[in-house]
């Protein structure tokens, strides 16, 4: 256990923050599984711009690296592309 106070805010700073990135990078995970589940192009291209901005909120957060977030953009924009 932390001794000083300033390690324990941090520790308690950790645990909220944690926390905090777990909910945003499950919230953003099921959005694209809705999305790729998704099989009216309709729907899908209306929910498009909604899960890039999720994706673009966890690179920026640094929640997922840039180039993942760059890679799972293009795939989805790929799928929704291809629905008939």
């Amino acid at each position: 256990m932390a001794n000083h106070k300033s390690a324990i805010k941090r520790i308690r700073q950790n645990h909220v923050r944690r926390l905090r990135n777990k909910y945003y990078h499950k919230s953003a995970r099921t959005a694209i599984k809705e999305l790729r589940a998704e099989t009216d192009k309709t729907v899908a291209v209306g929910k498009l711009p909604t899960v890039f901005s999720q994706i673009d909120k966890l690179a920026k957060r640094n929640i997922i690296h840039k180039n993942k977030a760059s890679n799972l953009k293009s795939k989805l924009n790929k799928h929704v592309n291809a629905l008939a």
